[in-house]
């Protein structure tokens, strides 16, 4: 049986938000994908109608209300709701990363908008949708950056920590409905983003699609009452292998 839950995934057109599409895509997911790059994302959306799933891309800056209500208005009016919502996209601002004594102030007020600011707008427009319904999913990218001070991650690390009150006050404000905020920290990942912060990286790391375990979980009924939770994707990914092993 085809999946006919609806997912909307922000920051779509590569990286991690690739590989969630492809992955949900080849579940028969209805989708709803967006990012600033129309190139990009519209070659996502085509890959995954490749595989067999209904897509709705739409180029959006989600730091801008008018696109976030654009966005979400087509995507509601197409397939009726949202089901589950990721956020996912993200920016790293400079690059080398620089101390918070050098950091461009300009830079920096656009990483919190585009990572902290944007994920509230997002949510706080497609929740009404999901209390209406008392169902939904948000799960929200965090980064160990964002649960740890790490000297020269600067803003961006700034933004997760943002992000991980968000979720928490989120989920502790909904606690009372079946709509949950959960957290997941993927770990270090193969992309142009972990190339641009750690450009001399010498060990192997994780690829986007080895970490998507965790958000498919999530996104199901298996997850059901899972609420204000940080999972780690990359263990999450270890302890299902190892209990599949054991069987």
């Amino acid at each position: 049986m085809r999946n006919k839950k609806v997912v909307m995934i922000t920051g779509a057109s590569k990286g991690l938000g690739r590989a969630l599409t492809l992955a949900f895509a080849k579940e028969g997911t209805r989708l709803a994908i967006c990012a600033r790059s129309s190139k990009e994302l519209l070659e996502v959306k085509s890959e995954a109608e490749a595989l067999g799933a209904k897509v709705i891309a739409v180029t959006t800056d989600i730091s801008n209300v008018r696109d976030v209500e654009r966005f979400v208005s087509v995507v509601e009016q197409a397939f009726g709701r949202i089901d589950v919502l990721i956020n996912n996209a993200s920016i790293l601002g400079p690059s080398p990363l620089p101390l918070l004594l050098d950091y461009p102030e300009d830079d920096f007020a656009e990483v919190l908008r585009v990572n902290s600011i944007s994920p509230f707008l997002v949510t706080r427009r497609v929740i009404p949708g999901m209390l209406q319904r008392n169902q939904g999913s948000i799960i929200n990218v965090t980064s160990e950056a964002g649960h740890i001070g790490y000297a020269g991650w600067g803003a961006y690390g700034i933004s997760k920590f943002a992000v991980e009150g968000l979720t928490q006050t989120w989920a502790d404000e909904l606690q009372e409905t079946n709509v949950r905020v959960n957290m997941v920290d993927p770990g270090e990942m193969d992309t142009q983003m972990h190339r641009l912060a750690v450009p001399d990286c010498d060990y192997p790391i994780a690829k986007p699609e080895d970490v998507v375990e965790v958000f498919m979980y999530l996104a199901s009924e298996r997850s059901a009452g899972v609420n204000g939770q940080r999972l780690e994707a990359q263990e999450f990914t270890e302890v299902e292998q190892n209990a599949s092993n054991s069987i």
